[in-house]
């Protein structure tokens, strides 16, 4: 089986999902504890979230592997991205509760987390880059867009509870104003009291990782965006049990975002 899935799209949009895995390679789930084993911290379900994005002619590329194992979205040569405040590196040790991941004595040394690098981190975003460069070769302008999911409380990293609703621009650095403008306008309009009654930031708590900042260039035809939700919205965040009825309403909502995106890349 390989590390991830790439379905090529006909449109200048590219859906990635790098925390929709769940895998753990068997010698590294050997050593997990019993808390890293259920993996609790992936962005659940997003894959079946977004699996519409297809109609709409993207390209959607969607690891095999839990974040555990390496995490796409983090910097390859640990920078951090948020500064001062509490985030997972690119192999993590502990999960979002503070628990550790692994067995005293046991966590990943340099050497190990290299090797991940390479083996895990490093051939999800070679086929990113390609891609996007394929997508820039038949289209002016291409959106990436990166979705995401995270329970609705996580002290470790925020206070209270998170907005539904988490756009992410780097502060309008990995896209342009317009897109920014047109996407804060889509929220605006469909997360009123009528659309659900959903809450709604963009470039709050949850600005964009790794591949939002890395990758979003727009002054070379490459805009990015990150769309953190909370995970609440879609699913019960203890069993992990996907709602049909809760998803379908927000997969409305991220529709219309991704139809903004296109006819933002269409736009001459």
């Amino acid at each position: 089986m390989h590390d991830f899935t790439l379905n090529r799209g006909t449109t200048p949009l590219l859906v990635s999902l790098p925390h929709d895995g769940t895998a753990l390679p068997s010698a590294i789930e050997a050593r997990v504890s019993a808390a890293g084993k259920r993996v609790p911290d992936t962005d659940w379900h997003v894959g079946r979230l977004y699996a519409f994005a297809r109609e709409l002619g993207a390209s959607v590329i969607v690891p095999r592997w839990s974040r555990y194992v390496a995490d796409l979205n983090r910097d390859p040569g640990g920078q951090a991205l948020y500064p001062g405040r509490s985030e997972t590196s690119l192999v993590p040790l502990t999960n979002f509760a503070g628990e550790s991941i692994y067995a005293a004595g046991d966590e990943p040394g340099a050497a190990e987390i290299a090797l991940r690098r390479e083996l895990y981190w490093q051939p999800y975003h070679d086929v990113l880059a390609a891609e996007l460069a394929r997508m820039r070769r038949e289209h002016p302008r291409v959106v990436l867009w990166d979705g995401h999911s995270i329970r609705s409380r996580v002290p470790m990293f925020f206070d209270g509870r998170l907005p539904d609703f988490n756009l992410g621009t780097a502060d309008g650095a990995s896209c342009s104003p317009a897109l920014r403008t047109r996407l804060d306008g889509v929220l605006r309009e469909r997360c009123g009291s009528d659309s659900g009654g959903y809450s709604h930031v963009v470039d709050g708590r949850f600005k964009g990782g790794y591949i939002t900042r890395h990758y979003g260039r727009p002054e070379a035809g490459v805009e990015a965006v990150q769309l953190e939700l909370a995970q609440s919205i879609y699913m019960d965040e203890d069993s992990f049990e996907y709602m049909p009825e809760r998803a379908a309403r927000v997969q409305a909502v991220i529709r219309a975002l991704l139809e903004a995106c296109l006819a933002h890349a269409a736009f001459r």
